[in-house]
């Protein structure tokens, strides 16, 4: 009987790992959960993504989105959503979407399913019970899914978002940052950027709001105009 070399065993780990990897963090993989990274290309629409809020800082970002006539979808986290249910309404009453970050913003890989169930589904009924809109919508922390995750969205409705373009914006000064979302823009995209950091109470957002307030109105003289991610979903909008 032939046994595998180190070699192939070396080689079939490799795969193994790459495909995992990709599972875990591939913008494009639906291999743990259903989920989308990008929009119907036949509109010249972008749609404006921000994680990890709300925080104190997100009227600012209300605020220019408002004067920009951008309407955006916000992932919010359910702890920071109780810390802060008054700017969570707010959100809502601007009109924008909101969508499931987890609720205390974990690493979900090597999670259990109950973990994540649990995550999922504490979000979900701090998201409604404050603002009264229950998510449709769901995107992991860290953009990193798990074994367990498609059976929780199943459960709670909700499809998972990736993105097309991340801002890098916790780490990239803002004229950076403003430039990667500029080379990212094309019809359907998703744009994710982050109006808190993680769990942080008075995150430092500066960046963002400063690139965000430079670029939407570049967008907007060439052509494009925003949507929230339900609407660039699909391929006409009435």
């Amino acid at each position: 009987m032939t046994g595998y070399s180190f070699p192939d065993l070396a080689a079939a780990i490799g795969v193994s790992a790459g495909v995992l990897a990709y599972a875990v963090r591939g913008r494009r993989s639906t291999l743990l959960a259903p989920s989308v990274y990008r929009g119907s290309p036949t509109r010249p629409a972008i749609a404006l993504t921000f994680d990890d809020g709300p925080s104190e800082s997100t009227p600012e970002l209300l605020d220019i989105l408002r004067r920009n006539g951008a309407p955006a979808t916000f992932f919010q986290c359910g702890a920071n959503v109780r810390r802060l249910p008054e700017i969570a309404r707010e959100v809502a009453a601007a009109g924008h979407e909101i969508g499931n970050h987890s609720d205390t913003h974990p690493k979900l890989f090597l999670k259990s399913s109950d973990f994540i169930y649990r995550e999922l589904a504490a979000a979900e009924e701090t998201i409604e019970r404050v603002t009264g809109r229950r998510p449709r919508l769901f995107r992991a922390p860290y953009g990193a899914r798990w074994f367990g995750l498609r059976d929780a969205q199943r459960r709670l409705g909700l499809m998972g978002v990736m993105w097309t373009t991340i801002a890098l914006d916790w780490k990239w000064p803002a004229d950076r940052v403003a430039r990667r979302l500029w080379n990212g823009a094309q019809n359907g995209a998703i744009f994710c950027m982050h109006d808190g950091r993680r769990l942080e109470p008075r995150p430092d957002i500066r960046v963002t709001l400063e690139a965000v307030r430079e670029v939407l109105p570049k967008l907007i003289e060439s052509g494009f105009h925003f949507e929230r991610v339900t609407e660039i979903l699909c391929p006409t909008k009435n």
